[in-house]
């Protein structure tokens, strides 16, 4: 099985900046897509970022583009979505996600997601 487990978050001021980071361990061998998620309350789930494992390929959802941006470490399959002038908007809870490739630009479906870590910008 894959396992993933997330690191950062935090409360940070509009225009702040946070780091989020991802490490995956188990049967990574299979994973092709990696990415992020987010999910504010009452709201819909979100996809926020994807990068290709081989080749870095990247895709960001509108909202974050230009502000947010992320990168893999493939020999070590951890990866980081660093997060730039961030706005209120961006609260909410932002999960890792990874999968095979059947879903790759959707991180919303990812079969394999970490456990989540919370992101509130005042």
């Amino acid at each position: 099985d894959v396992q993933l487990v997330e690191s950062g978050g935090g409360l940070v001021q509009a225009g702040g900046s946070l780091n989020l980071s991802c490490a995956a361990t188990g049967k990574t061998n299979v994973l092709n897509c990696m990415g992020w998620f987010r999910q504010a309350p009452g709201k819909e789930r979100e996809g926020v970022a994807v990068i290709t494992r081989i080749h870095g390929g990247t895709e960001y959802a509108d909202s974050v583009k230009g502000r947010f941006i992320i990168s893999r470490d493939s020999s070590k399959m951890t990866w980081s979505l660093q997060m730039n002038n961030l706005k209120p908007e961006d609260t909410a809870m932002y999960y890792c996600t990874a999968d095979t490739g059947d879903y790759c630009f959707r991180p919303d479906r990812h079969p394999h997601r970490g456990q989540g870590t919370q992101v509130t910008v005042s």
